[in-house]
């Protein structure tokens, strides 16, 4: 039996993006996208996709619970790692003192960077400790609801 990996992975791709998308989080597939929703006033949670193990059974689902707070961001949306590379990459931007990391979490204010959840934070941990870590900063850095 044969697999045509790149079927595979579209699929897989296609899943983890309508992941995001059913919780709300507004996908970003270009450079001027991301600088748009950047730019907007308030506070913004960013969620940098990937196709990974740990993006699929803790990140995405701590996405999609965290923001069940009375505290939470503006605007959540989301990039793609490996998939929407200029995105991505014009995302990062943002995150200043941070290196790359997929999944991740980053939490800005006004376009500036508040704080961030990277990959360590994520991987090897369960999604509702990163869920916690996640309405912690949102009780600090955002609005009630």
């Amino acid at each position: 039996m044969s697999m045509d990996f790149n079927l595979f992975m579209n699929d897989v791709v296609r899943q983890a993006r309508e992941e995001a998308a059913a919780s709300g989080y507004k996908e970003l597939k270009t450079v001027e996208e991301v600088d748009e929703a950047l730019a907007n006033k308030g506070t913004t949670l960013v969620l940098v996709n990937s196709v990974c193990g740990c993006a699929g059974g803790i990140a995405r689902p701590a996405a999609a619970h965290a923001i069940h707070h009375d505290k939470r961001p503006d605007q959540l949306v989301t990039v793609f790692a490996g998939q929407d590379k200029e995105a991505t990459a014009k995302a990062r931007s943002y995150f200043e003192g941070y290196p790359p990391s997929s999944p991740s979490f980053a939490l800005l204010k006004d376009g500036k960077l508040l704080t961030m959840v990277e990959r360590h934070e994520i991987e090897g941990h369960d999604p509702m400790s990163v869920v916690n870590k996640l309405q912690e900063y949102f009780d600090q850095y955002c609005e009630e609801i």
